[in-house]
């Protein structure tokens, strides 16, 4: 292999020594995310509601010999959100990154023909709930991270959709209407970026499609009266790879948002889903 190839792609895609904050890090998903980015030289901050999922996740990159700190943060307050980036600015000095992890679904926000609750049923506090952590919970954490990059010159911002963001899934309203936001959100925000402050803040998400995780079980395992055995069984039959995502399946598409090779792209949106988002269903 010629060596100056091997030299340029390594530093075409290198995040080595770069700080990155990761909302929902002490999920499944999230934080394989940062134990991968951890792998791959990246410093970070791991933040979640639940402090001890999150310096649980910090721990383990630490014992893998990569660096990191476990923060409690929540991501509907400014405030808390704020002593998070002190937090990390005090021990790591920049933040390089940004990763808006954090989201989820209610349980009242969900239909469920089978427990008699159709759409005039579902509860206004379930429906804020899941607007809320997924629309704000992306919002205010970009709000206050941005600010840092925009004094540094130079940032990444990635969000978290969703593949139902642009095919509402069934059952779900609150959730596939909000991360459908999430999706505009980071279109007015890569632009808002680079016109207003700097073409070297650049703001990206991924779609993911169905990764399972303890938030999730009952709705990928749930059997939704007399249309299918399973719902597993039509989102498998939807997904052409026939499979659902592994947590490790994430850090690609991250990876390269996140790197120099990535330095045109802004307000992208990466499908991560086995190609449901592709299939009609036919």
């Amino acid at each position: 292999m010629n060596p100056k190839a091997t030299e340029k792609m390594r530093a075409l895609f290198s995040l080595e020594g770069k700080v990155a904050a990761v909302t929902g890090a002490g999920g499944v998903l999230f934080g394989a995310v940062s134990r991968g980015l951890a792998e791959l030289g990246v410093k970070i901050a791991a933040l979640d509601l639940r402090l001890a999922e999150a310096k649980k996740t910090a721990d383990d990159i630490a014992a893998a010999g990569g660096e990191a700190i476990g923060v409690e943060v929540d991501v509907l307050s400014r405030e808390s959100v704020e002593r998070a980036r002190d937090a990390v600015l005090a021990r790591f000095n920049r933040a390089d990154i940004l990763i808006n992890g954090a989201g989820g679904n209610h349980p009242k926000a969900i239909t469920r023909k089978e427990d008699g609750i159709a759409f005039p049923d579902l509860a206004v506090e379930g429906l804020k709930f899941a607007f809320e952590l997924n629309i704000l919970g992306t919002i205010i954490p970009s709000m206050v991270f941005s600010r840092v990059m925009i004094q540094q010159g130079e940032g990444v911002i990635v969000n978290t959709s969703s593949m139902s963001a642009d095919t509402p899934l069934t059952r779900t309203l609150a959730y596939s209407a909000a991360k459908a936001g999430v999706s505009n959100f980071t279109r007015w925000l890569a632009a808002d970026m680079a016109f207003n402050h700097s073409p070297k803040i650049r703001v990206n998400e991924i779609r993911p499609g169905f990764f399972p995780t303890l938030q999730n079980a009952e709705l990928i395992n749930k059997t939704p009266g007399v249309v299918t055995e399973k719902r597993g069984s039509d989102i498998l039959g939807g997904t052409p790879m026939r499979r659902y995502g592994k947590p490790e399946e994430l850090l690609g598409a991250i990876a390269y948002l996140c790197s120099p090779g990535a330095s045109f792209t802004t307000g992208s949106s990466i499908a991560i889903d086995g190609g449901f988002g592709s299939f009609c269903g036919v």
